[in-house]
């Protein structure tokens, strides 16, 4: 009994794509939108042979989920920080 040949082993590159969505739902919408996108086409380039490009998609979406995280919290800086100082001026 023979068996078929097994298909070439292909580097594991991660999609990213839980990040994503967490940086969508919990952080900034457009970032995390942008960074969903990137991360959805990860598979479909690797599987097409394409393994730079998905390299590349996976760290714009690493990237992006990032940045929507990064966002979030420098707006929370900046309304601590207007809050803090409309407390000191209402005196």
């Amino acid at each position: 009994m023979s068996y078929p040949p097994l298909p070439p082993k292909q580097e594991h590159i991660p999609n990213n794509l839980v990040w994503a969505i967490l940086s969508t739902l919990l952080c900034c919408l457009p970032f995390g939108v942008v960074s969903i996108v990137y991360a959805a086409r990860v598979d479909g380039k690797r599987a097409a042979g394409d393994i730079e490009g998905a390299r590349n998609d996976a760290r714009l979406a690493a990237n992006w989920a990032i940045a929507s995280a990064v966002s979030v919290l420098a707006m929370m800086l900046v309304i601590s920080i207007l809050s803090a100082l409309g407390a000191l001026f209402d005196r």
